[in-house]
């Protein structure tokens, strides 16, 4: 019996909570090999505490990192209209929405300028989704002619998100490293089919599942989309679907017309990348494009960086390279700046000076300090 109650008083005691004591008796009994578990737990408690250390752990960035920091821009796909991004592309069934996808896909595809706005080339894949290949052959050649080109692809079918779009699509950009834009007509025949196909956490799921696609790949995916009849305050509220489509997107793009029978219609655009613009269009009846009437809205030009302006006449193309130290550069550049503020500004505003002036710019740490170099680049053709 006496041998039992020992035992008894040698067995860990549970842990209590906070507000709670443990009697002096049971904490005076305890082993030494019980204090050894205590300091030094089993392996898998351990393990567990790392897991749950890694799930509690919150990624930061002081505001002097991220200034350190080169964040190279991706260049547009059509300066002042299109960016790398997910953009949603909206309007009333039949207002024209499929000819202004191709005329777009064909003017990235050719590099050909569209209404004066220069175009970046590249591939470009688009899903036809609601077509066949006799009507967008016919399509192309009223639009375009037979001048053909090989860098549109074009497809009739495709997988849904979440079952298999994803790979189709990632799949093509492997196998076409140029490609600049991707466009998806329409965002209901790729849709998961499901209970909760309208609500917001849905529409929110769907455009962040194609976000990372794009943004993965540094391209342009647009998403041709329907707008309600209902009209709103606010035009893009017209979207049909919840705000979790638009919320989650990089822009959106709005044709609308007053009356269906109209050869005339707007382009309203919103986005991340751009400031929000208003074109007027007319419909070219004989070739069924659209062209550009005229912009509401000017395009806001940045003014010129002294910085920048002073790097482009040191980097030209008799000298297209440089590398050295900030203090280097600050004494090279005749500018009365403090070595660390010049490198921060460039830090910054490495991609303004990539896409103005074709000038690489990369700060790099070695073991003898933190290294600056700058490369002219040739503009694409």
């Amino acid at each position: 019996m006496k041998d039992s109650q020992k035992t008894k008083r040698t067995v860990p005691v549970p842990s209590v909570g906070a507000d709670g004591e443990q009697p002096i008796s049971r904490m005076t009994t305890s082993s030494i090999a019980e204090k050894e578990r205590e300091s030094n737990p089993p392996e898998e408690e351990y393990r567990e505490k790392q897991r749950m250390d890694i799930q509690a752990y919150l990624p930061t960035v002081t505001m002097s990192e991220l200034y350190q920091n080169v964040y190279q821009s991706r260049p547009p796909v059509i300066d002042g209209l299109l960016y790398p991004g997910t953009y949603l592309f909206a309007g009333a069934s039949k207002v024209g929405k499929s000819f202004l996808m191709a005329q777009l896909a064909y003017h990235v595809s050719t590099g050909l300028p569209l209404w004066g706005y220069p175009v970046h080339k590249g591939t470009v894949l688009s899903l036809a989704l609601e077509d066949d290949y006799r009507r967008l052959q016919e399509r192309l050649n009223r639009m375009f002619g037979v001048e053909a080109t090989d860098d549109l692809f074009l497809s009739i079918c495709a997988k849904q998100i979440g079952n298999g779009l994803e790979d189709q699509l990632n799949r093509f950009v492997r196998e076409h490293p140029n490609t600049r834009l991707i466009i998806v007509d329409v965002l209901q025949r790729v849709r998961e089919s499901g209970g909760e196909k309208y609500s917001y956490a849905n529409d929110y799921e769907t455009v962040v599942k194609l976000k990372q696609i794009a943004d993965s790949n540094e391209i342009c995916l647009l998403v041709v989309h329907h707008t309600r009849k209902q009209q709103a305050d606010d035009k893009f509220d017209m979207i049909s679907g919840t705000n979790g489509l638009a919320g989650v997107a990089d822009g959106a793009f709005l044709l609308q017309k007053e009356k269906r029978t109209d050869i005339t219609a707007t382009l309203d655009i919103v986005g991340r990348n751009q400031q929000d613009q208003r074109l007027y269009l007319t419909r070219d009846m004989e070739h069924l494009t659209w062209l550009l009437d005229r912009v509401e809205t000017e395009l806001w030009i940045e003014p010129p960086d002294p910085v920048l302006e002073a790097v482009s006449t040191f980097i030209t193309a008799e000298r297209p390279s440089w590398a050295g130290t900030a203090t280097e550069l600050a004494e090279a550049l005749k500018l009365y700046m403090k070595p660390n503020a010049l490198a921060m500004r460039l830090n910054v505003r490495a991609g303004r000076l990539l896409a103005e002036y074709h000038i690489r710019y990369e700060n790099t740490r070695t073991h003898a300090g933190r290294s600056i170099s700058l490369t002219l680049e040739p503009p694409e053709a």
